[in-house]
Parts: structure tokens; sequence; C-alpha cells
């Protein structure tokens, strides 16, 4: 299961999230979503969790847990809407 996860801290790490939700199961893979001009965290990320059941416990255990002084924020991730891609100058 896919989990997008908001509200986080500018210094959480990939790594971070891998160990807070691997208390709850098995991470198959963590992401922090980057600015591209700048490399700087944009606050949220995604975790993705192989079993279900670990991942509905992980959400609920971690909706709204503190971290780095912030309430993040944990749900199911919806899927990408596809969007034409536009050129960048």
């Amino acid at each position: 299961m896919n989990m997008y996860v908001s509200n986080l801290g500018f210094h959480v790490q990939e790594e971070d999230l891998k160990q807070l939700f691997g208390s709850f199961g098995e991470v198959t893979s963590a992401k922090v979503i980057k600015d591209r001009d700048t490399g700087r965290s944009r606050g949220f990320g995604f975790v993705e969790m192989s079993s279900t059941e670990q991942a509905n416990k992980a959400m609920a255990s971690l909706h709204n847990k503190e971290l780095e002084g912030r309430l993040m924020s944990v749900s199911v991730a919806k899927e990408r809407e596809s969007r034409p891609r536009t050129n960048r100058w």
C-alpha cells in the first residue's frame, strides 16, 4: 500500500521515514519529494509498505504524530493524474 505523508519537517530524510514506518512492518520504498531547483524538501513524501494490514496500523499510529515539531499527516496515496508535459525554460 502506498501512503502520502505530509507536513514533514524540512530536515526529514528518506531514511527517517523508513525507520519510522519500519517499526510497523516491511517498507518497500520511502521517498521525500524535493524541489527541482533547490534540492530542498517540499515537506511531503510517499511511503510504500508490502502489507496493507501493516500500512493501516502505521497510518493509524502515525497520523498526527509529532516529528521535528510538526504534526505529520498520513493517508492513502491517490493515483497520480496524467498531465500534459510542459516545457520549462
